[in-house]
């Protein structure tokens, strides 16, 4: 085991050791090229900070409203704890937004549940089946300068509820 961490502990010094005589051999500016390199990526961070923004505001309005509970209280009356838990309602809405919010909520959950309860189990799994769907579209399609999304929000939103579903029904499965 202990090979293991001296060895992972020099890969990245071995990586910019690699690429700076890689790039010294094939007689590359290797400053001027780094220096290039950061400038186009802080030109990409000044031009994905509104999405950012808007985004992280977004989910802060959400949790801080109160829709969130709203919707756990709505769901939790058409259908049962038992088929699908009113507190993982939350948590699949604030995936599509961020998902270190939905980390937060994630923790909550296992406070309050248990991490071997179906409740638990299900948002583990809901957590790790579904993606999140504004911030990657928002990013990638900033990034390359996309403005019609044709049928990507449609076919994510379906792929998440997918997910969600399945996560669902696998957590019913594994607590057979």
């Amino acid at each position: 085991m202990g090979i293991l961490l001296y060895l992972s502990e020099l890969i990245i010094p071995f990586m910019v050791f690699y690429v700076m005589g890689n790039g010294l051999a094939s007689k590359v500016p290797v400053y001027d090229s780094f220096r290039r390199g950061a400038q186009k990526g802080l030109e990409m961070v000044v031009k994905l900070a509104p999405a950012l923004i808007g985004l992280m505001v977004a989910t802060g309005v959400l949790r801080a409203s109160g829709f969130l509970d709203l919707a756990a209280v709505f769901i939790g009356r058409i259908l049962p704890d038992e088929i699908l838990p009113s507190a993982v309602v939350p948590l699949g809405v604030v995936k599509l937004f961020s998902s270190s919010a939905a980390t937060g909520l994630l923790l909550d959950i296992f406070r309050e549940y248990g991490t071997d309860s179906y409740t638990g189990l299900t948002a583990s799994l809901m957590l790790c089946s579904t993606e999140t769907v504004f911030y990657t579209m928002s990013i990638y399609y900033t990034s390359v300068g996309i403005k019609k999304t044709r049928y990507t929000l449609y076919g994510a939103l379906f792929a998440s509820m997918a997910g969600m579903a399945a996560s669902v029904v696998l957590a019913r499965w594994m607590l057979r």
